[in-house]
């Protein structure tokens, strides 16, 4: 497992993958935390990388919080998945060779990046998670994911996700021209099952034979 003075990464060789993802752990977690999803999803040829959290956090309170009481770590920790992005791009990967996947607190942090810088990504994989934002926030975001791939899984009780952001955050998504899988599993916990897991594993290999 080699890393940048930034990242942590896994996977295949970042100079002969044929795609890339960049992995948002939850809230608590560490960046490795999430080398284990790396494994499950058996793809030779893509390589991770993975931001850290300052202090395991991406943003100090809910996703449903006011905007400004996340602020300045929400802009910041956008930022830093930005950095990555660009990182990986520096390695020859375009954005739509690049699929961004995070969990949780990462996971909401994964499809606003994605909302409010729209464009063709390889895949935008929230698991557990939402756009971030109280209710009535507007959604009126500018680009195109033009027919990105755009997976939401979660619980229909989740005790920090409520079912109805993940299906506004669907239909917001849908709306930029994402190509939007929802699946909500009942009665789930605040984890990943197996089904995620087989839908995450096709759209990862779909990006590689499109690489």
């Amino acid at each position: 497992m080699s890393g940048s003075h930034f990242f942590a990464t896994t996977g295949a060789p970042l100079e002969r993958a044929k795609a890339a993802v960049v992995l948002l752990h939850g809230r608590g977690a560490a960046a490795e935390s999430m080398f284990g999803l790396a494994d499950i999803f058996e793809q030779p040829n893509i390589a991770y990388c993975a931001p850290q959290a300052p202090g395991g956090s991406w943003y100090p309170y809910s996703f449903l919080a006011a905007i400004e009481r996340n602020e300045p770590h929400l802009s910041h920790s956008l930022a830093t998945v930005g950095a990555a992005v660009s990182w990986l791009e520096g390695f020859g990967f375009g954005a739509q060779q690049i699929a961004l996947l995070g969990f949780s607190q990462g996971g909401c942090l994964a499809l606003e990046f994605a909302a409010s810088n729209a464009r063709r990504y390889g895949a935008v994989i929230g698991l557990s998670a939402g756009l971030i934002g109280p209710d009535e926030t507007p959604r009126d975001y500018p680009g195109s994911l033009a027919n990105t791939p755009v997976f939401l899984g979660c619980s229909d009780i989740d005790s920090h996700i409520p079912v109805e952001r993940v299906r506004e955050s669907s239909r917001v998504l849908s709306a930029l021209g994402g190509n939007v899988i929802e699946k909500i599993y009942p009665r789930m916990g605040h984890e990943i099952n197996d089904d995620e897991v087989d839908h995450v594993r096709r759209i990862l290999s779909r990006l590689v034979a499109a690489s």
